[in-house]
């Protein structure tokens, strides 16, 4: 598969794909992230509008029935979750939602792969995958306490990013959150995140 070349979103994609690649090696490549390694694939979580784009953009690159075959399980997903929480049947969109809920919501279906994970551990829209997925892997850091990002990290030492990349990581969410202002001024859509299982369905 191709990595995305055209969409407007190119530029943002690949300094976060840098990013990683530079703090994982800060970290001396203990970060658990490997190919087949899908811990951070199963259970729902938001995306952006951003990610949305993205992902529409992975999907026209498969073949028909790659393609199919996502849209069929993200549909199921989505049925599934409109009918244990019947507000996401009168909008998509999370931005008004508590945090407790959306966590409630996440924790009842942890165990919901993404739709574009493979039966071999990997994604079909990898090259497209979301800005959340790219910088998944490496550990958090919250008023000086260093945390891993998934259950698999725990087992692996932590060390702690340089402030140069910590401020980096601050510096790729502000362009983040600048290019979602643009696209959410421009499309006129009601909100700007949502459900993963939503993101492979168009509106």
């Amino acid at each position: 598969m191709r990595a995305p070349n055209r969409s407007p979103l190119a530029s943002l994609t690949r300094k976060t794909d840098d990013w990683f690649q530079r703090a994982n090696a800060a970290l001396l490549s203990q970060v658990p992230c490997r190919a087949g390694c899908s811990y951070c694939c199963v259970g729902p979580f938001p995306i952006t509008q951003l990610d949305v784009g993205l992902l529409q953009e992975g999907l026209k690159s498969l073949s028909l029935e790659q393609r199919e075959c996502i849209e069929r399980r993200a549909k199921e997903q989505v049925s599934a979750l409109e009918t244990a929480y019947p507000r996401l049947r009168q909008s998509r969109y999370l931005d008004r939602w508590a945090d407790t809920d959306i966590d409630r919501l996440v924790s009842d279906f942890h165990q919901d792969p993404c739709p574009a994970l493979g039966e071999d551990g990997l994604c079909a829209v990898y090259d497209y995958r979301p800005l959340t997925c790219r910088s998944m892997g490496i550990p958090t850091e919250e008023r000086g306490q260093v945390t891993g990002a998934c259950a698999v990290q725990t087992f692996v030492p932590l060390v702690r990013l340089s402030a140069s990349l910590r401020s980096e990581e601050q510096e790729l969410a502000g362009r983040e959150a600048e290019e979602l202002d643009a696209h959410r001024t421009m499309s006129g859509a009601e909100g700007e995140e949502m459900l993963l299982p939503y993101g492979f369905l168009a509106d």
